[in-house]
Order: structure tokens, then C-alpha cells, then sequence
């Protein structure tokens, strides 16, 4: 499938692209017009035109064009991959390899390649009205119309789908357990391996299910536990046994709101006049904890989890891996997580108004963080060292990590952006859209400014400036020029 490719081929068709090698016609340097110059963290170079309107991005083997918001398309024809954005999220189009997705708005989408048994297969959805695939195995086609009639497979959280009329008549099945729903979701006959049960809901409904045996990957026999769920004017009584033939048979049952209570080897749980009273009991964790109610008012003690909480004035839990502490929540959130050799924390002051991160490896001592102060800056320092400032920052902080926004839509705000990489001692610092830059590395200095006209290089051959693109001056580097002698 090859979509992207035709409408990367229309927007280039409009103008809105640089010249597909991405190759200028030399180091010209004009600023906001015009810049073309090396990447800082990486190998490789960035064009830029008009600003953040176009650009074009080479680092190894991957290409970039983009026209900030319309469009960008990557390519790396080494790892046989691709990606498309149409105003970012309305249209996307990934491929990796065979397989590939299309989508518009997350509503009407293609899909397809090879599965991992290497079966060619290939969606079409038009969500919710319209599933199909195709594949090379015809057990694995499907076609549904919604709402009259069709069969989906891997959907909505079952392996397959059966309708007429929907919700008249539904019919589903989860591995071995098939379900036929008449007036979804009123009433239901269900039957699989050792299990029956039926329903006309909310008024009554039963289940059953004996203990069965199942023989695993490696050919070992193993023991299904079975269950009897039973519940009446539902959610006010349920009652049920689930785990039974096993080393973990648990007992649940509720009246609401004055009682439920839950039963098992591991853990006791006791609730009256739900939700206002709990009592927790967790012996296999070695905590106890009281609700009054959750989650409001929490208190646990013991080995496993320490909790005080008064939502929403404060609360600190902790346990051996976690932490987890409010102050006047949203206004203040902090989040760690220690799991050797990661050590992860953060903070949040009123969700992504500013969020700090920081996250180490203790057995190397690396670390890595990022801030965002939403919405005047994001800054950012992986493990490697290397270092990115971005002001302003709209979306970042709501989005973070997403590599749609940082391409799509970063360039059109990131009004200052600087970098510096630890292992090359290169540096670079950018001002509206390079109307001033400058850039370091150990052996050379670059500085342009006002769409290029004044620049100034200094590098092993001396000191070059240039005033409206004219030299005005040159200095030869003495040990340069014994050098050539």
C-alpha cells in the first residue's frame, strides 16, 4: 500500500517541500528565510525555510519532510520503514516492513501485512459501521455491516463476533467460553469447557463452572479452577466462589450498601454501609489498611504498605518499591518508583503545569530528566548527557514522548532551542527560527545573525566575517599556516 507515498507526492506537487535530496546549493545561511546547517545530538543535517513553515532532516539513514502543521513524512529505507502525518492526528499512515495502517481520525482505517505465523492478511475499518479483512487464510476473513449483520474476529476484547441485528441477537466467544446475548445486554446463555451459566439482567443471573485440567507449552497438565457466581437486582446481592480446586479459592459476597465482604488465603476484605468502612487484612503483603471511605480517608500499617491520607489535604503512602505523596491535591504530586537498578521519580504541581523527571540507573549511574513548565519551557538530558532546551512548549507537556507533536507542531512555537551533546562537546543555540544561531563544536565557531547578514566562522583556518553576505574580514591562524609551509 503505498498512500503515503501518493500524498506526500501531491503536497510536494503544491510546493510544500524542500528539494527531495534535501541538499542545498551551498552553506547559505539567511536566518528565519533560509538555514541549512549540522544536527547537534546526532549525525547528520537540518534544512530550514521560512522559519517553521519547511524542513528538511537527514540523520543516517533516515529522511525527514515537513511542513509545519500540514505534513511530514519520514522514511529509512535501511530498516524499511515509514510514516505519514496529514494534520496530525486527522491522518496517519506507519509502515514497517509488510505491515502497515491508515487511519483518518481513528474512525476509517486500512491495515494489514504478515502475522507472526508470516499469514498476509489486510484491514478495512470504518468505525463503528464498517470491519473487514481479508487474509490468505480464509478462517481469518470477516465482514461486518452494524448495525444488521457480520462477524469480526480480535475485536472489543474477544477472539470472535457473530451479529444479527444488533443488539438483538450477539454472539461471542473468548477462547473456549461462548456467550449468545438476546437484547444485549438483557439476557444471556453461556456454556464452554465444564461451564454453564445465564442471565436476565439486572434481576437475576447464574454461573457454574467445574474444575477442569489444560495441558501448557512445555506438555505439563495443568488444574483450571472453577467458579459459581450468583447475583439478584444487580449490583445490590452478588455472591461468588471463584478459584476453587486451587491453592487460591477466594469467596466474595455483597448486599449493598450494607455489607461486602471478600474472603481468600491471602487477603480478607470487610466493607459496611459501602463504600464508608473498609477493613483490609493483607497477610500475604503483611499490611493492614482502613478505609472511611476510599478514597478519601485511608490509613495502612504494616511491613508491606504504610498509607495516611485525607483527600484532598494530604497523603503520603509508601511501600519497599513505592511512593506516593499529595499535598492540596492537584496542586502538589509526587510519584517514585525504585526497582534496582531503576530509581524513577516525579513531581507535578497541578498535573502538567510543571512536571520534573528524573530517572537512574544505579548500577551505571546515568541518569535521565526532563522538565516541563507548561507553557513556557521544555528541558530535557538523556542518558547519554546530551542536552535540549525548548521555549515556548503547548503541547509537550500534555503530550510527552510523542514523536507526532515534536515534528508536527514543536517547530511552529519553539521561539528558542538549544542543545548540547556530552560525547562531542557540540553545541547549538537558536533565536526565532534562526534568525540569530549560533553553534560550537571543539574546533570551529559559527554565528549568524538578522537572515545571515553578519556571520562570523572562526576554525583551524582563522576568523572569517562577513557583513550583507560580503567578506569584510580574515585572520589566518599562525600554526594553520606554518602548517601548510
Amino acid at each position: 500500500m503505498h498512500v503515503a507515498r501518493y500524498l506526500v507526492i501531491i503536497c510536494l506537487g503544491l510546493g510544500l517541500s524542500l528539494p527531495l535530496n534535501g541538499r542545498s546549493a551551498g552553506p547559505l545561511h539567511a536566518g528565519f528565510l533560509y538555514d541549512d546547517f549540522a544536527l547537534t545530538l546526532s549525525p547528520g543535517h537540518r534544512a530550514e525555510v521560512l522559519g517553521p513553515l519547511f524542513d528538511f532532516e537527514q540523520k543516517e539513514s533516515q529522511r525527514q519532510w515537513a511542513a509545519p502543521p500540514l505534513f511530514s513524512y519520514t522514511l529509512d529505507q535501511e530498516v524499511d520503514y515509514e510514516e505519514f502525518d496529514l494534520l496530525y492526528p486527522l491522518l496517519t499512515y506507519d509502515r514497517f516492513g509488510e505491515e502497515y495502517r491508515f487511519q483518518i481520525f481513528q474512525l476509517f482505517s486500512f491495515s494489514g501485512g504478515q502475522s507472526v505465523q508470516e499469514i498476509s492478511r489486510h484491514r478495512f475499518t470504518l468505525f463503528p459501521l464498517y470491519f473487514q479483512q481479508r487474509s490468505a487464510d480464509p478462517t481469518n476473513n470477516y465482514t461486518a455491516l452494524m448495525p444488521f449483520y457480520g462477524r469480526i474476529k480480535n475485536h472489543f476484547f474477544r477472539d470472535e463476533i457473530y451479529f444479527i441485528l444488533w443488539p438483538g441477537y450477539i454472539q461471542s466467544r473468548k477462547r473456549d467460553v461462548v456467550t449468545d446475548n438476546y437484547l444485549y445486554p438483557v439476557f444471556h446463555l453461556r456454556h464452554g469447557d465444564g461451564l454453564h451459566g445465564w442471565q436476565v439482567w439486572p434481576l437475576v443471573g447464574n454461573e457454574h463452572k467445574g474444575v477442569t485440567t489444560k495441558t501448557d507449552g512445555f506438555g505439563d497438565v495443568e488444574t483450571v479452577g472453577g467458579h459459581d457466581e450468583f447475583f439478584a437486582l444487580w449490583p445490590i446481592f452478588s455472591n461468588q466462589k471463584t478459584g476453587i480446586g486451587t491453592e487460591l479459592p477466594q469467596k466474595q459476597q455483597a448486599l449493598l450498601p450494607f455489607y461486602s465482604l471478600l474472603r481468600s488465603p491471602p487477603r480478607d476484605s470487610s466493607t459496611y454501609l459501602w463504600p464508608f468502612f473498609t477493613y483490609i487484612d493483607e497477610r500475604e503483603k503483611k499490611y493492614h489498611e482502613w478505609e472511611a471511605p476510599w478514597p478519601f480517608i485511608v490509613f495502612a500499617r504494616g511491613e508491606g504498605k504504610t498509607t495516611t491520607r485525607f483527600w484532598p489535604l494530604f497523603s503520603q503512602a509508601h511501600s519497599e518499591t513505592l511512593e506516593s505523596n499529595f499535598y492540596l491535591w492537584p496542586i502538589y504530586k509526587y510519584n517514585r518508583q525504585h526497582a534496582a537498578p531503576s530509581d524513577r521519580e516525579r513531581t507535578r504541581i497541578l498535573f502538567f503545569l510543571f512536571s520534573h523527571i528524573t530517572e537512574k540507573n544505579e548500577e551505571t549511574g546515568d541518569a535521565m530528566q526532563r522538565t516541563d513548565f507548561w507553557p513556557l519551557f521544555t528541558t530535557r538530558r538523556d542518558f547519554n548527557g546530551n542536552q535540549r532546551l525548548q521555549v515556548l512548549s503547548l503541547l509537550e507537556p500534555i503530550l510527552p514522548n510523542n514523536k507526532s507533536v515534536e515534528r508536527d507542531y514543536s517547530p511552529l512555537w519553539s521561539m528558542w532551542r538549544s542543545e548540547k551533546n556530552a560525547q562531542t562537546g557540540a553545541a547549538s543555540q537558536s533565536l526565532l527560527w534562526n534568525l540569530y544561531r549560533h553553534t560550537t563544536t571543539p574546533k570551529a565557531k559559527k554565528c549568524s545573525l538578522l537572515f545571515g547578514l553578519f556571520q562570523y566562522q572562526s576554525d583551524a583556518e582563522g576568523k572569517r566575517c562577513r557583513l550583507f553576505y560580503v567578506p569584510v574580514g580574515k585572520t589566518t591562524n599562525p600554526v594553520n599556516e606554518q602548517s601548510k609551509r
